[in-house]
């Protein structure tokens, strides 16, 4: 009985039961009063002579009432004695309503009719069993009806299950069916997007990992080589200096690739980092406004240091930077990138991880990063 779908259906079950018993009770004790028996005495108290009346005055009103009924009747004096009977006489009645007898009610007068419908099909009709069926029969449908309901409820959960247990087998590719409108529907929707996130998470580190190899190898290969001959030892401190910048960037790429909340976020001015960073270079030009960008300063900086790197790197001198309400644009005097690769250059490793990390903390802070040919440039929504 751990089954989840066996306890809601059980459930089910056991509210309908108890629905059923206290409906016919409650019908019993106090539906089956009044109604049609009121009808019925107002109806006998009118045929019926004065209450002083002789039995036989009383016998030929009740057979006049009786004829074609198919029921016993009785009629009882207030004290309880028997005045007329059509039929098997009846036990002389305790209350109104229906008894396991018959039904019985008091007249206006103090007198009481009882009657019976005869046996039908060998049993003694019932005036509550009725009722009781047409429940009965009603939480037999309902029964059957919410089975299959609470079964592809909780099918799906189970198949949610299956998910959750491949996901944490390792496939990663796994998704569930997302059926339906409700919170098990936004469950199935929320899993997917779990996994898929983290399907994505994992293919970065793996690609960040086969990369961040391959490119640890020049300089490590050029520290050898300096260990090996004498006249190179000199590199040694140059090539140790990338090899830590590059695990450096690596760290950074993995840390703002698994986060994605800023921390401690402050009022930063743009113009007046980019001017420190520009200090740190030769033949650049710095021209602008100050704009606050609310954001993690560290980052910001590191962002338009890269920006400058690259510049260095891949541009030709001299280099501009302007920053505006637009964002900061970084401009060199060369060629610039072909169109074909201008997306290109922000993945992983296509040109290092420099300008993949440009973009990333761009996204980071509400913006977004593009190459414009010669021109890198970041933008930052408005009010940020």
């Amino acid at each position: 009985m751990r089954r989840l779908y066996l306890r809601i259906y059980l459930a089910v079950l056991a509210s309908l039961a108890v629905f059923v018993l206290a409906a016919a009770l409650l019908w019993r004790e106090v539906g089956e009063h009044r109604g049609p028996h009121a009808m019925a005495a107002t109806l006998a108290l009118n045929v019926l002579p004065p209450a002083a009346a002789s039995r036989e005055a009383h016998q030929a009103a009740l057979e006049q009432i009786a004829s074609n009924l198919h029921a016993d009747i009785s009629v009882f004096s207030p004290e309880a004695k028997l005045l007329a009977a059509v039929g098997e006489p009846l036990r002389v009645p305790r209350r109104e309503g229906w008894s396991r007898s018959g039904w019985a009610v008091e007249l206006d007068d103090g007198r009481w009719l009882a009657a019976r419908p005869y046996e039908r099909m060998g049993r003694r009709y019932r005036p509550g069993l009725g009722l009781f069926l047409t429940l009965a029969l009603a939480a037999l449908a309902v029964g059957v009806g919410a089975y299959p309901v609470v079964r592809r409820l909780t099918r799906r959960l189970e198949r949610l299950q299956q998910g959750v247990e491949a996901l944490a087998a390792g496939d990663l590719s796994v998704r569930v069916k997302v059926e339906g409108k409700d919170e098990v529907a936004r469950l199935a929707e929320s899993f997917n997007r779990a996994a898929a996130r983290l399907e994505e998470l994992v293919g970065a580190h793996k690609t960040l990992l086969a990369n961040a190899s391959h490119e640890l190898r020049t300089p490590l290969a050029r520290i050898r080589m300096a260990l090996e001959l004498p006249e190179r030892r000199g590199e040694l401190e140059k090539d140790i200096a990338e090899l830590d910048a590059l695990i450096d960037e690596i760290l950074l790429e993995s840390r703002l690739e698994t986060k994605t909340e800023l921390e401690n976020p402050e009022d930063v001015d743009l113009l007046a980092l980019a001017a420190e960073e520009c200090a740190r270079y030769d033949a650049v030009e710095l021209d602008g406004e100050p704009v606050i960008v609310r954001g993690d300063a560290r980052l910001l900086r590191r962002m338009i240091r890269n920006l400058l790197e690259n510049a260095r790197k891949h541009g030709v001198s001299p280099v501009t930077v302007t920053v505006g309400t637009a964002g900061v644009r970084v401009c060199d005097s060369g060629p610039g990138v072909p169109e074909g690769e201008r997306e290109k250059v922000f993945e992983p490793f296509y040109c290092g991880l420099g300008l993949s990390i440009v973009r990333r903390i761009a996204r980071r802070h509400g913006g977004e990063a593009r190459c414009e040919g010669n021109c890198f440039v970041v933008t930052f929504p408005a009010g940020n």
